[in-house]
């Protein structure tokens, strides 16, 4: 999908089937699976207030897990809060990927 909203790409077909969708704030995550249902793919869109979409983050075949970072206030440190993880194409656990930590 970047490839044709940059203008990279003339093809002007996408097919875009989203398996879930959540919001965190001003972050949209979106998944999905490709028609060939082998790959795996995770947009994480920054919104602004009236709607506008101001970047994409665009992952593929990548295990993705979003977190929040917390400060605790007893100790004045740091922590991260996971709350959201990517599943993938055909739920192969099993399936070797990278892994990213996506923190908001």
């Amino acid at each position: 999908m970047m490839h044709m909203l940059t203008g990279r790409s003339d093809r002007i077909e996408f097919t875009f089937r989203p398996s879930s969708i959540a919001v965190f704030g001003n972050i949209v995550i979106v998944e999905g699976i490709g028609t060939t249902e082998t790959v795996s793919w995770v947009h994480a869109w920054t919104v602004t207030v009236d709607g506008m979409i101001t970047q994409v983050r665009e992952y593929f075949n990548t295990s993705l897990v979003v977190t929040r970072l917390d400060t605790v206030t007893s100790s004045a440190s740091r922590c991260f809060m996971p709350i959201w993880q990517s599943r993938l194409a055909g739920g192969d656990a099993k399936k070797s990927v990278p892994e990213l930590v996506l923190t908001i």
